[in-house]
């Protein structure tokens, strides 16, 4: 199945500097429960962001997709794009190393 990486960044980088609105708080919280359920499916591999705080902050997911078109689907049905909290970018993605267990050390 193919891979692909994601990429997601505020639309108002102000959400991470400032605090977000409580608007944006409610769809920041549909978002995480959207990807949560595509990890339960077993699309999503792993997803996160980065702990800076300004205009280069951005999220990152890694998906197993069975397609462009499904990737289209992702994006479109995720409530931070579709809400236009976050604009999402994605590409065919190979991962050339992984080690689950390097992840679990403390």
């Amino acid at each position: 199945m193919p891979t692909y990486i994601y990429r997601i960044q505020p639309v108002r980088p102000e959400m991470l500097s400032e605090g977000p609105t409580g608007e944006e708080e409610r769809i920041a919280g549909e978002h995480f429960e959207y990807l949560k359920r595509l990890m339960a499916e077993g699309e999503l591999i792993l997803a996160g962001r980065t702990l800076n705080r300004d205009y280069s902050a951005f999220g990152i997911a890694i998906f197993e997709a069975r397609d462009d078109a499904r990737m289209r689907a992702i994006t479109a049905d995720d409530p931070g794009v579709a809400q236009k909290l976050f604009r999402a970018e994605w590409f065919p993605y190979r991962i050339a190393l992984h080690e689950p267990e390097n992840s679990m050390k403390e």
